[in-house]
């Protein structure tokens, strides 16, 4: 491919025109992850981990027609903040890395759950590992690591 095609693809999504930009910049704040995140389902909530299910939506699949692996990243990044409240912290923080091995596909409709533990959290830095899995076979698709960065409160 030739690098006028390739910025063309990376400026309008992969579209030859942009049709969508006026529509874009108008959904609501934080629209990204209620994209991501609508039908979550919290099958299990207690200090230090979090266990959620849902079916891939078809909205979150890649050109090969399994789940994209931007949208996992996100699930981990998102399932595993939430897992940093679980012990109490009063903020998530900001990330200073994640990571992501994937290791399977999940579907379209397939089942899958996101299990997220907290490894560490202290004054400064919070760890937690976020697994995802086949639901039907206990198969894993990905395995994730958040670290964060979780703000010290100003004594000002």
């Amino acid at each position: 491919m030739d690098l006028e095609s390739v910025k063309r693809y990376l400026e309008t999504g992969g579209y030859e025109e942009d049709k969508n930009a006026s529509t874009i910049e108008k959904m609501p704040l934080r629209f990204f992850e209620r994209f991501i995140m609508q039908g979550l389902h919290i099958d299990l909530i207690e200090p230090g981990r979090v266990v959620c299910s849902m079916k891939v939506p078809p909205r979150l699949l890649n050109g090969g027609n399994f789940l994209h692996g931007g949208a996992t990243a996100t699930l981990v990044d998102l399932v595993g903040s939430a897992a940093i409240f679980t012990v109490g912290a009063p903020a998530t923080g900001v990330s200073v890395e994640i990571n992501v091995s994937y290791l399977d596909a999940a579907f379209a409709d397939e089942e899958i759950e996101i299990e997220a533990r907290v490894l560490r959290v202290g004054k400064a830095v919070g760890v937690v590992s976020v697994e995802l899995k086949k639901k039907r076979t206990g198969k894993i698709i990905a395995q994730g690591r958040h670290t964060k960065y979780l703000a010290v409160p100003s004594k000002l």
